[in-house]
């Protein structure tokens, strides 16, 4: 993948001019196109990576005078002069907040606002010591968010594997076995469905941590919802694992899964791919009600199991003066909370639809 390999770049100011140095020796084959708000630079060189092709593009913050700016290719490096068109002192020099990580300070040539214009030698580290953490807290900064789309890429990339490896396994015994496969589901994935639904646990902290956008009551209901049903309702009760329901439930669960968890991923490197994104908020239209059918199948089959174990219930007397029935908390739910809880689901489904969708849009986006 020698084509994306970009140069290490490292670039200082002054309220006039930009300069930027591209660390990349023996230079070949330059390619350069210079723009008042643009600049793209390829060439054959001895970079970081060893001899390779590399490239970058750099959208400037501010128009730069064309004419006015020039570049200079030696031996060791290309040094490249930009005037600036309006003489101020830029915030960054990328238009947008996001640094490229191959983008560096250059500190022999940086100077601050605050400079007096001479020829003076300037020691960055010595002189500004504040401006100098503050351009390393920057740097670090810039790594962190490096390692949360890796992060964010190896999460859902484990998971998607997962559930993918759940459907495989599924698919493999039914086609083998046809509908008799279906009493052994539990046993042959369901050690791999608790250990994927486990690791949901961390999308209610992703929010929290700032790795996501958006509010943890919606990836709480969900991963809760399906947490319970999981571990309380079928790993729980040995004769409800053997119910062809199980199949269908894990069939559900993990079709939603295979297609979300690529969208995230397209998403960390915001990548728009608008078959993927219209599968995933498309969907749940089909899945989710039947996905809500089968585990108020769930509930409704357990209630008589409970009542004879009464596992999870705790009877009076006892020292905490404390009752609670399990198979009637169950009923409950379902009576009172079942389609509620679909409606609110749903609901949040259907916005986050129109707002990446539009009523209309996906039909343009796929034609």
């Amino acid at each position: 993948m020698t084509d994306n390999l970009s140069p290490f770049v490292y670039w200082a100011q002054t309220e006039n001019c930009v300069t930027l140095k591209v660390d990349l020796k023996d230079v070949k084959d330059p390619q350069i196109k210079l723009t008042p708000n643009k600049l793209q630079f390829s060439a054959h060189g001895q970079g970081a990576k060893g001899p390779h092709s590399y490239s970058f593009s750099l959208d400037f913050h501010s128009p730069i005078d064309r004419e006015g700016s020039n570049h200079k290719i030696s031996d060791r490096q290309v040094d490249f002069t930009l005037k600036k068109e309006n003489d101020s002192w830029w915030p960054r020099l990328t238009a947008k907040p996001q640094k490229p990580a191959w983008l560096k300070i250059d500190f022999d040539r940086w100077k601050s606002e605050d400079d007096v214009d001479d020829d003076t030698p300037r020691d960055i580290r010595g002189d500004y010591p504040d401006l100098y953490d503050k351009l390393q807290k920057e740097e670090i900064g810039y790594r962190k968010e490096d390692m949360k789309k890796v992060y964010l890429a190896l999460y859902n990339l484990v998971q998607f594997v997962g559930f993918t490896y759940i459907l495989t396994v599924m698919g493999i015994r039914y086609y083998r076995d046809g509908p008799n496969s279906m009493e052994g589901t539990y046993q042959a994935v369901g050690s791999a469905m608790k250990f994927c639904q486990l690791m949901q646990f961390m999308e209610i902290m992703h929010p929290l941590f700032g790795y996501t956008k958006g509010g943890i009551l919606a990836p709480m209901l969900q991963v809760s919802g399906r947490g319970f049903v999981l571990f309380a309702l079928i790993d729980a009760e040995e004769r409800m694992q053997e119910k062809p329901v199980i199949f269908y439930l894990f069939f559900i669960w993990s079709a939603i899964e295979v297609v979300r968890y690529p969208y995230y991923i397209s998403q960390v490197y915001k990548t728009n791919l608008p078959v993927l994104t219209w599968l995933r908020y498309t969907m749940w239209i089909p899945l989710y009600p039947l996905g809500f059918l089968c585990e108020g199948i769930i509930m409704l089959r357990n209630i008589p199991y409970f009542e004879e174990t009464q596992k999870f219930t705790v009877s009076l007397p006892n020292s905490l003066n404390f009752a609670f029935h399990f198979p009637t908390m169950i009923r409950v739910y379902l009576l009172v909370l079942f389609f509620p809880g679909l409606y609110t689901v749903m609901s949040h489904m259907y916005r986050s639809r129109l707002r990446k969708l539009g009523p209309k849009k996906w039909r343009s986006k796929l034609q």
